[in-house]
């Protein structure tokens, strides 16, 4: 069998036969500590999107396709009868938690849909697509949640461009997080700042964009805008810190968390492929440099050796945890860098 791309590897040393593993000690997957549909839909999400911009496995080199379809049953298995999703499993394969429509629901969504639009595999990007329209009927008073599963009504309409089902999804979602309060100096659409922001303004951008809505694209252009200014200081990412930021308050803050430049950079990406303002390669760039120490505390968090990222920046150096939300963030923000033939200085 040929050697697994290094970007995957680290993602397949967290991974069992059944799911992928939460959280790590340095690099040794945590065992006891079992699976979570959130982190399992995000490693689907990015498998889907390797299948884009990485060639094609040898033959009898599967190990990346294997794995893709153990996390699709494993979110299926994640879904009732109404489409709502339980998040915990422990080892021994039991369910713990109530069904809900809660972030991992979102996560989940985002997940199938990116499968089904992108997957070359058309059984699972089949199958995907049936896991997504249980799920797309249900509505989550959670904002971020419904971000996330908007994203992936917009990978579904990438393909089915008059689904109704992800037509709705998007424009309840866009009702849901807001267009922002008018304000040039605050003009987020809540309060304070809290986690996986770009999702907010990516979630405009791509109705904007589906829908053929261009006062709501430049709605999300002009939001996404200000999140770059807000979290860039002495020339590189200072993003926002685990408990949030609002007005007034102190920066840079910590602990700073590789999902919140991950986000940042998804949101640039699309906005990317929309328009032809160098500025957003410019950002997928200081996503991916920030990971390799162009950050406030001027430590890498990627590990070239496991292939894996350390789970957080403090105001000391990082946490040298690699569990699956960090690495999976760092293999999202490379695979754009890929796809988008931007140069890492």
């Amino acid at each position: 069998m040929n050697q697994q791309p290094s970007l995957f590897q680290h993602l397949l040393a967290l991974s069992d036969q059944r799911g992928l593993f939460e959280h790590a000690k340095y690099t040794i997957p945590r065992r006891e500590h079992g699976y979570c549909v959130d982190d399992v839909a995000r490693g689907l999400l990015v498998l889907a999107r390797g299948e884009e911009s990485e060639p094609p496995p040898a033959p009898g080199d599967s190990a990346l396709d294997d794995l893709a379809l153990e996390y699709l049953a494993f979110v299926a298995g994640s879904q009732d009868e109404q489409g709502r999703v339980v998040n915990r499993c422990d080892i021994a394969g039991v369910q713990h938690g109530g069904f809900g429509v809660e972030d991992c629901w979102g996560r989940a969504l985002w997940g199938l849909g990116t499968t089904a639009a992108r997957s070359r595999d058309p059984q699972r990007a089949r199958a995907a697509l049936a896991c997504f329209a249980r799920s797309a009927t249900q509505r989550s008073p959670h904002p971020r949640a419904m971000a996330f599963a908007a994203l992936g009504a917009a990978e579904v309409l990438r393909l089915y461009p008059d689904d109704e089902t992800s037509r709705g999804l998007l424009r309840d979602a866009v009702s849901a997080i807001g267009t922002g309060s008018g304000d040039p100096a605050w003009p987020w659409p809540q309060p304070r700042l809290s986690y996986a922001n770009a999702a907010l303004p990516e979630v405009l951008i791509a109705a904007g964009d589906a829908l053929g809505d261009d006062r709501l694209l430049g709605k999300g252009l002009v939001m996404l805008r200000w999140l770059i200014d807000v979290e860039t200081r002495d020339g590189h990412l200072s993003v926002t810190p685990v408990g949030g930021w609002g007005p007034g308050e102190p920066r840079p803050a910590f602990d700073q968390q590789p999902i919140e430049v991950a986000a940042l950079a998804d949101a640039c990406a699309r906005a990317a492929t929309l328009t032809a303002d160098p500025m957003w390669h410019e950002v997928v760039e200081a996503c991916a440099t920030w990971f390799t120490g162009a950050n406030d505390a001027g430590v890498a968090l990627y590990d070239p050796t496991s292939g894996g990222c350390c789970d957080g920046l403090t105001a000391y150096g990082r946490n040298d945890n690699q569990g699956a939300e960090s690495t999976l963030a760092m293999i999202s923000t490379m695979l754009h860098v890929r796809r988008l033939d931007v140069v890492i200085a």
